[in-house]
């Protein structure tokens, strides 16, 4: 078994200075840790995995293809594979847990 203390995984995305911090990588799958701060611009991409989102903490919107939503914590936000998607107007620290099938990348 492999256990993940959720304060070690923040601390651990924090001092690596990156706004994601991987910590699972299997061949079906990969798992991390996102953290943006409020007012920040999401960088991110299409993946080529399809991806699950979990919201730890903070609030937002986020945009997938043509849909929107606020999320908030405990929200679950599914986004298929090569999909375009964002998180936008962060008006409180989102930190998200996220998972890849298969593994990103």
């Amino acid at each position: 078994m492999q256990a993940f203390p959720l304060n070690d995984l923040l601390t651990a995305r924090s001092t690596s200075g990156k706004l994601y911090h991987e910590f699972l990588r299997v061949p079906a799958m990969s798992a991390g840790i996102y953290e943006l701060a409020a007012g920040a611009t999401d960088p991110q991409n299409p993946h080529a995995q399809d991806e699950v989102y979990y919201v730890i903490a903070g609030r937002a919107h986020i945009r997938v293809g043509d849909e929107e939503r606020p999320v908030q914590p405990g929200d679950t936000i599914y986004v298929a594979a090569q999909v375009p998607h964002k998180f936008h107007t962060i008006t409180e620290d989102l930190t998200l847990l996220v998972f890849f099938a298969p593994a990103e990348g």
